[in-house]
Order: C-alpha cells, then sequence, then structure tokens
C-alpha cells in the first residue's frame, strides 16, 4: 500500500492539535520533528477536501507550510524509532522505549513503543501530568485515565502504587497500542474504546487523569466531578495557560477547588480536589 507523506512545519504550539485534527480524517502515522510533524495517510483513504480545510484553518495561526510526497511501504518501526528519544521527568520516571538502555538514578522507568499514539512524555501536556501524578498518593487508590492514548499515564498509576487503574480512548489504534504498552510495564488493566459515556465508567474514583483538549473537558467535566469520590484529584491538561479561567470557571460550580497549577511552553497543568 503507498502512502502520502505531508511534511508539515508549524509552530511548536499546533503538533498536537494537528495531530489530533488529521487521525480524525483518516491519517493513521505520525512523527515528530525539530520544524513540526510527518503526517502519512494510505493514498486510497486520503480526502483532499478535508485535508485542505484542516490546514486552512490553521495556517496563518500555526505558521504552516506544507511538502507533499509519496512513501512506498513504510516500516513505520523504524521510522519512529530514529526520531523517538528517551525522556526525563526530573528524577521521577525515565520513559524509554524498548529498545533504549534503562537509566539508573529514576524512582521509576516507563517503557513506551508510542507507533502513532499520542502521549510518549515529549509533549509539554503529558510532563507536567507525569510530573503532578508523582506529587500525590496513588497507594491503594482507583485511577481513571480518559483519553489513554498510549496509556503512559494509566501506567505511571500503576507504579504509583494503584489499587485499580481504568482506561481508554477514542482511537481503536491507541487501545491496541495501549494494551501493549500495559503488557510492557506489566499492567494487567485492559484498555477499553469509546468516549467517556460510552464506556460509561463506574465510579467513585480517587484520581482522574484528562489530557485531552479544551472543548472535551468543558463538555466532560461534569462527568469527571460525579465520577470522582469526595476529596478526589482531577488532574487536567491539553490546554493553553489562557485557558485556565475558563477551566476554573466550569469546574468550581462542580465543587472542584484548585490546588496546583503550573505550566510549560504555554501548556498549562490543572490539579483539582474535590471538595
Amino acid at each position: 500500500m503507498d502512502y502520502l507523506e505531508f511534511k508539515i512545519k508549524c509552530l511548536e504550539e499546533f503538533r498536537e492539535i494537528l495531530i489530533a485534527e488529521l487521525a480524525e480524517i483518516g491519517f493513521d502515522s505520525f512523527l515528530e520533528t525539530e520544524e513540526g510533524i510527518d503526517a502519512y495517510t494510505p493514498e486510497a483513504d486520503f480526502d483532499r477536501e478535508k485535508f485542505d480545510e484542516i490546514l486552512s484553518k490553521y495556517q496563518k495561526p500555526g505558521q504552516i507550510t506544507l511538502t507533499e510526497g509519496m512513501m512506498p511501504k513504510v516500516n513505520w518501526n523504524e521510522e519512529w524509532e530514529k526520531n523517538y528519544d528517551p525522556i526525563e521527568v526530573e528524577d521521577l520516571v525515565y520513559v524509554r522505549a524498548s529498545f533504549h538502555q534503562p537509566q539508573p538514578g529514576f524512582k521509576y522507568e516507563i517503557v513506551i513503543n508510542p507507533k502513532m499514539s499520542f502521549g510518549t512524555g515529549h509533549h509539554a501536556t503529558t510532563f507536567q501530568m507525569l510530573r503532578h501524578q508523582g506529587e500525590l498518593d496513588h497507594s491503594g487508590n482507583r485511577v481513571l485515565d480518559v483519553g489513554s492514548g498510549t496509556g503512559i499515564l494509566a501506567i505511571m498509576a500503576h507504579l504509583l502504587g494503584a489499587r485499580e487503574v481504568e482506561a481508554f480512548d477514542i482511537d481503536d489504534w491507541c487501545v491496541d497500542n495501549g494494551n501493549e504498552n500495559f503488557d510492557l510495564n506489566g499492567l494487567k488493566t485492559r484498555m477499553g474504546l469509546g468516549t467517556i459515556r460510552q464506556v460509561n465508567p463506574i465510579g467513585h474514583f480517587d484520581i482522574v487523569l484528562a489530557n485531552i483538549n479544551k472543548n472535551v473537558l468543558l463538555d466532560e467535566m461534569g462527568i469527571y466531578s460525579g465520577l470522582l469520590a469526595p476529596k478526589g484529584y482531577l488532574l487536567l491538561s491539553g490546554f493553553y495557560t489562557e485557558d485556565i479561567e475558563d477551566l476554573l470557571e466550569v469546574a468550581k460550580p462542580l465543587g472542584m477547588e484548585l490546588i496546583k497549577k503550573s505550566s510549560k511552553d504555554n501548556w498549562a497543568a490543572l490539579i483539582l480536589q474535590k471538595n
């Protein structure tokens, strides 16, 4: 099967947005580069009209330029291995692929073979979520990972001593990849497929993790609150620092109190507690 290749140069903060948008229209593989992303889709599945709509939408704010090409019979494992470096989240956790050597000096180690799934630890949102997880006691707790991607946050919860971890994603590719990563890290949980309304997890959870995007978080905030046990924690990321007040405006009437906020590369993360 021949693949179309699109080398997209863009501002760093638009990489994850473009990946999410293009995945919705059939793109099934991505590589993050120093200048943006390389995106790939089977030639037979390519929808030019939808692609042009997405590029037009973000071209000006994202400073996007594009080069098109064709790449026959791609070995995706080989491609992402060339572009995937280990991640260090302070001294808390070392995130590596299976082909990297372990590194001493960290409290925890996570092995992630990401393929096309989101959440390698490279992005500022995932980095901050991992760091915030390390600040909370997970021992004996029930944890829910919403939009789990590679499963990295669910794995972190497991390593931190969670009694039970549930995770799900809307993308079947992510579910397959997440389950592979769960196996690599000794997590027996199987990732579910669907939205939070479709999966319908049964509370109460002590910690809910949601690293998605602002619109989804706003839409689902009431569900997260309803799933949390009293004094439970909600960790959020996937939005910009200027969006914090919009999230808090929805969270506060639901009994959610801001405990901590952080930012990295203009991406924000919050720890909220249900009072």
